[in-house]
């Protein structure tokens, strides 16, 4: 169904929404000049090079209308991480949680929004998604072939591909480092002496293609983002910045409760009291920052439009966060009493503590570039692996609740076709 809206919309829409008009400069640059240090170092907007560069291969192959072509080609990147994740997935020793990782991702809101317009979501994540699906097979091999040896190059070459694509995948490389660590303490002295060249040597294939981006751009942004030069007075670059992870806590809150919609009410959440009083007083804290907490994005457009004045936004927001804070409480109590099971899941412990490591990375992110809801978009499967542990069968609830997602997704998508 996401497919058949898409294509409809890139044969229907043709002119540009969203960022299409600033990131189809850079899909122009990189399609009619190639890949150079020079085009490199003069990318315009926030993201990295290599979902640029795979819609510019798009254009330079389909040769066409611009704008669609690399429309097409992030279409093609949503149907290449099926493929990735329901072709691969099988020839895991965890395909359930890599099934529920697709399904979450699928359902978010903004992808449909992000497999018709030019987004930089898509190509990353095909990368992000290889690289954690081969690589957390490669390291929970306790027997090292030639086999396991290229998934954890794969692995490591995709990771940083994706870091390269979307900066916000770093947290994926630092997850890793510290999964390596734990799985090195659990093994056999025996196991170790061929265990631990794959890992390195996966890890530092990660490495290899950030490094070079950071030695292109000489450091995590484009010098026109570091610089302010890109989107007029908008600059990203690293250095601290104390506020931005409770932005990435809040909005990470907000959709771990469709997620696991109903954990709330599961009978062996006994802290009720406890929980409800932490929640209230965490809605009346968001009631009172609601400037800071509603960043651009469908949340920030829907209590608008309910809320209608200051006030009313106020107390819608306040109500919706005490519900996700207990819903939050809920989810992590029964992690709790399920982590002994959860642990033994290569790939959920690696999305754990991606998303620890997602929220961390915030604290380097300084400039006045706003946290837009759409981030959320690149920690999504990790989101879904996370949830399946705890909680991982679909009840009628909980498929309601997706459907409902993905309905939203395709208000957001169309709208943008029958606006002004």
């Amino acid at each position: 169904m996401n497919t058949v809206s898409s294509l409809f919309f890139i044969h229907f829409v043709r002119r540009p929404v969203f960022d299409d008009s600033n990131y189809l400069r850079d899909v122009h640059r990189y399609a009619t000049e190639g890949v150079s240090v020079d085009s490199i170092r003069r990318n315009i907007t926030a993201p990295g090079p290599t979902s640029f560069v795979w819609m510019a291969a798009a254009v330079r192959a389909l040769d066409g209308n611009e704008l669609r072509d690399a429309r097409l080609a992030c279409l093609t990147s949503w149907l290449a991480i099926g493929g990735i994740v329901l072709l691969g997935a099988r020839y895991t020793h965890y395909p359930g949680p890599w099934y529920a990782a697709l399904l979450f991702t699928l359902v978010l809101p903004h992808t449909l929004t992000a497999t018709a317009t030019i987004r930089a979501e898509g190509p990353a994540m095909v990368f992000a998604l290889l690289g954690a699906l081969a690589w957390t097979e490669s390291v929970s091999r306790s027997t090292i072939t030639p086999r396991v040896v290229l998934l954890g190059l794969i692995g490591g070459l995709a990771m940083g591909l994706a870091i390269d694509g979307r900066q916000y995948y770093l947290a994926m490389l630092a997850a890793a480092g510290i999964y390596a660590m734990c799985r090195w303490r659990e093994l056999g002295f025996e196991t170790k002496s061929l265990w631990l060249p794959n890992a390195i040597t996966s890890l530092v294939a990660a490495c290899v293609t950030v490094l070079l981006l950071v030695s292109i751009w000489k450091g995590l942004s484009s010098p026109g983002m570091a610089a302010g030069t890109s989107y007029g007075t908008v600059f990203s670059k690293v250095g601290p910045n104390p506020f931005r992870p409770a932005l990435a806590i809040f909005y990470i809150m907000m959709y771990l409760f469709p997620f696991s919609f109903p954990a709330m009410f599961c009978p062996a959440f006994t802290r009720r009291w406890r929980a409800a009083v932490i929640a209230a007083l965490g809605g009346i804290g968001a009631a009172l920052s609601a400037s800071f907490l509603l960043q651009p994005g469908p949340l920030k457009t829907f209590i608008e439009f309910v809320g209608r004045e200051p006030v009313g936004e106020r107390l819608i927001l306040g109500l919706i966060t005490a519900v996700a804070i207990y819903n939050a409480i809920g989810l992590g109590y029964l992690t709790r009493q399920k982590w002994a099971a959860a642990k033994s899941c290569p790939p959920v412990v690696f999305a754990m503590l991606v998303l620890v490591f997602f929220i961390g990375e915030q604290f380097g992110v300084s400039g006045n570039l706003p946290f837009y809801e759409i981030y959320i978009l690149q920690i999504a499967p990790f989101l879904g692996l996370a949830v399946f542990a705890v909680l991982p069968k679909l009840t009628l609830p909980r498929v309601a609740s997706l459907v409902f997602l993905s309905l939203i997704s395709q208000g957001l998508l169309w709208r943008h076709a029958f606006g002004a």
